[in-house]
């Protein structure tokens, strides 16, 4: 992906934000507030050598008492144990370029620790592919132990409704992204619902807080000052804020579910990172959670109401397939004969009908 072509930390503006946010660190009374600011404001926290000093300080985490991490065999151990080692494996691309492979694969390995640390740490927790994304960035952004201390944190906030066993609570933040995008453009909102092209090709976006679909990994740190700094929605912010901006190439479009989708789901490479960072926090001061939670929970509903319904009907459908299939094993050629069978034989097969069509009944109901 191409990056912007401003290099921020040479700016005149930037040189001089770095010393606003040296001094800050310098004042242990610093409030939480000021960081904020630096987090969200144009250019965020510049490097990650800063990163490295201000996420602790936004996530009012206490780096001078990490826990040990414990034994391998605890880790090991964990029900999600397999699953996160595969996904790490697959982390390839989230690695600086042209990083050595002995380096990796200790980096890799950290990943693996640090993500199974918050686990076992939580087993009300649940990991999800896409999680890793996430620890990936802080991994290389503020190392291992103070990597897990600040996992541990955004796990149990930010991160939380990702975690649980099921999907629903993921599913219903996305059901916020036709109402952000339908009270600043109605016209946009009925054109994509009219495609029904869903919210499914922002999933990726959200659980991963864009780790897994921007390949520039300046723009992907950029975005976690702001997402750190902000409440825990503020991704779905952003997502409609890139849809919105997109709102002239989606309108030309098709209205076609297929065809939206494709054309959604692939982030164009030359956006405008500051503009729709600007712009998400706008739309969530214009339209805060709390003003949309309603509509978003009625989406909710309404979409499962519609899965429940596809559900009955294929109930339906089964249990009429089961009845045919039922009706032909006494049946011959289309005739009404019954089929030549002993005695014994024919009492077996109606004791077996019998109790497929009571438990396709049992099914139904």
């Amino acid at each position: 992906m191409k990056t912007e072509k401003t290099n921020i930390e040479t700016t005149d503006e930037m040189k001089r934000k770095i010393e606003l946010i040296k001094e800050a660190l310098s004042d242990e009374d610093t409030h939480i507030s000021t960081y904020q600011k630096f987090a969200i404001s144009y250019g965020g926290l510049v490097n990650n050598d800063i990163r490295s000093k201000v996420w602790p300080k936004l996530l009012e985490a206490d780096i001078s008492d990490i826990s040990p991490k414990p034994e391998s065999s605890v880790l090991e151990g964990h029900r999600d144990y397999n699953q996160v080692v595969m996904d790490v494996n697959r982390t390839l691309k989230r690695f600086p370029p042209g990083m050595d492979d002995d380096v990796r694969l200790a980096l890799q390995d950290q990943l693996i620790d640090l993500i199974m640390r918050v686990l076992v740490n939580h087993e009300e927790l649940h990991y999800y592919q896409g999680y890793h994304d996430i620890c990936v960035t802080i991994l290389l952004v503020v190392g291992d132990d103070v990597g897990f201390a600040l996992m541990d944190i955004l796990s149990l906030n930010h991160l939380r409704d990702f975690m649980d066993s099921n999907m629903d609570r993921t599913k219903h933040m996305l059901n916020y992204l036709y109402p952000i995008v339908g009270r600043s453009n109605p016209e946009l909102r009925d054109f994509m619902e009219r495609s029904e092209v869903g919210t499914i090709f922002s999933l990726s976006w959200l659980i991963t807080w864009f780790g897994h679909v921007l390949d520039d990994i300046r723009h992907i740190v950029r975005l976690y000052d702001f997402f750190i700094a902000n409440h825990g929605l503020m991704p779905i912010y952003l997502a409609a804020a890139i849809v919105l901006y997109r709102k002239e190439e989606i309108l030309a479009s098709e209205c076609e579910m297929c065809v939206l989708h494709c054309l959604l789901s692939k982030i164009p490479d030359n956006l405008p990172y500051e503009k729709l960072i600007s712009d998400a926090g706008d739309l969530f001061l214009q339209y805060p959670p709390t003003q949309l939670a309603n509509e978003a929970l009625l989406a909710y509903k309404k979409k499962n109401d519609a899965i429940k319904g596809r559900r009955v009907q294929k109930q339906k459908e089964n249990l009429k397939a089961k009845r045919y299939h039922l009706s032909k094993l006494f049946t011959q050629n289309g005739s009404n004969v019954l089929v030549k069978v002993t005695m014994w034989t024919f009492v077996a097969l109606m004791t077996a009908g019998m109790w497929a069509i009571i438990n396709t009944y049992r099914e139904f109901d």
